[in-house]
């Protein structure tokens, strides 16, 4: 008897209930007050903790990676769910304790290999279920990334003030494991040979174009071709400036527009909307201009903007330019899953999306560390903005070469088709 097919848009769901889970390490600076004060730790290192976190985000998803394509989404979720649920309410023993190295172990490493295979399950999942709208799917379920710290933040407030520390995370260890582990049983990639309703009658017909997959590679030949390479160093580059500037955007709106502590504040919880509202907005219009012009919009918007921030004067057009640099940042994310299906296929999507995000990894260690290098140094963020913006124009280069590649892929493409066709 065959299995009935599941519902793809439940699938989005579950996938956005893990990410909704997963992305609350966003939130992560509503602690760092609250646990400098209470336990006298320096503000760096409390901070650190964060930056284990990505890192090991990074180092599970390209580690783990194979495991997701081997075991499939559904015993990755159960994976990732444990690692988080375990790392968060074992933080809450490493606040009983009072031991930093411990809450280093918890939230960094396990929470981190949580966070890492969590953020790549669900999305390699997406893209198999959804070939006619690859970018809107993937933005779905990574904007719930995005859209998680807004969402978390006043809740972790809340309790931090009833409940204590401790007790919050242990209250929010519970929480994620049940919701990722219950939206865990829900994934599954589709049937082997299935296609969405009309899909193939929409191809035939020419009333949808369909893009093919330009081939289909292993994780391992991937890492063997050059695009793969220039894809890394296009989400390093949008990571690095992104997150540094979101690391700094209150002093740094106070001191280059005199923008009062309360606006800047504001700025920098709006930011968190335009973030996650980017994922989705990006994601889905990549689905029509196609990932390659998508991702040159990017860098061309963050080149001009990052050059003009230094120069703005109004405390409004330095708002709207950096909720403009978030929608970039945001979709940057949101945008890498479809692209890589376009450029390798889908056959081990979720290995090499692991690998990719090692760059990811790479900037949230990078991006801080070098703008508050950058600020020491020139004693001003004007110097920063402009080594950013041209980054930004390196960004652009690279996004124009890689078009190199995509055109000689379908060059090649078009040969074997037409010599299958003689042949037959």
């Amino acid at each position: 008897m065959e299995q009935p097919v599941k519902n793809r848009w439940l699938i989005a769901l579950a996938a956005v209930g893990i990410h909704l889970s997963i992305g609350s390490v966003y939130a992560w600076s509503v602690f760092t007050n609250p646990i400098t004060k209470q336990y006298g730790w320096e503000l760096p290192d409390v901070q650190f903790t964060f930056s284990i976190a990505i890192l090991f985000l990074g180092l599970s998803a390209a580690f783990l990676g194979h495991y997701v394509e081997k075991h499939g989404p559904r015993k990755a979720g159960i994976l990732s769910s444990i690692f988080f649920g375990v790392g968060i309410v074992g933080s809450g023993l490493a606040m009983n304790l009072g031991s930093l190295p411990l809450l280093y172990l918890c939230y960094g490493v396990l929470g981190g290999i949580g966070l890492g295979v969590g953020y790549i399950t669900p999305v390699s999942t997406l893209v198999k279920w959804f070939p006619d709208r690859r970018g809107l799917a993937t933005g779905l379920a990574i904007m719930g990334f995005g859209f998680a710290s807004m969402i978390a933040s006043p809740i972790m407030n809340s309790l931090i003030n009833s409940v204590g520390i401790a007790n919050t995370f242990y209250i929010l260890g519970i929480i994620y494991f049940v919701v990722m582990f219950a939206s865990a049983q829900y994934l599954s990639p589709p049937p082997q040979g299935w296609v969405p309703a009309g899909f193939s009658a929409d191809a035939a017909e020419g009333t949808k174009q369909i893009k093919k997959d330009l081939c289909q590679l292993t994780a391992n030949e991937a890492v063997k071709t050059r695009r793969f390479y220039l894809l890394w160093l296009m989400l390093f580059i949008n990571v690095t400036c992104g997150i540094a500037v979101i690391s700094v955007a209150s002093p740094m709106a106070q001191e280059m527009v005199g923008m009062s502590v309360g606006t800047a504040a504001l700025m920098v919880g709006l930011n968190g909307l335009f973030n996650g509202g980017g994922r989705i907005g990006w994601a889905s219009f990549s689905d029509y201009i196609g990932r390659p012009n998508t991702y040159t919009a990017f860098f061309a918007i963050q080149m001009v903007l990052f050059f003009l921030l230094p120069n703005l004067t109004s405390p409004i057009l330095f708002m709207l330019a950096m909720f403009v640099i978030m929608t970039c940042y945001g979709g940057g994310f949101a945008s890498i899953p479809a692209y890589i299906g376009d450029l390798f296929g889908t056959k081990q999507l979720g290995a090499i999306h692991g690998y990719i995000l090692t760059a990811w990894a790479a900037a949230g260690l990078a991006g801080p560390i070098f703008a508050a290098w950058v600020r020491k140094a020139t004693q001003s963020y004007t110097g920063t903005m402009s080594i950013f913006a041209a980054m930004f124009v390196v960004a652009l280069v690279i996004s124009l070469l890689i078009r190199l590649d995509i055109k000689k892929l379908r060059e090649e493409a078009k040969r074997r088709e037409n010599s299958v066709e003689l042949a037959s």
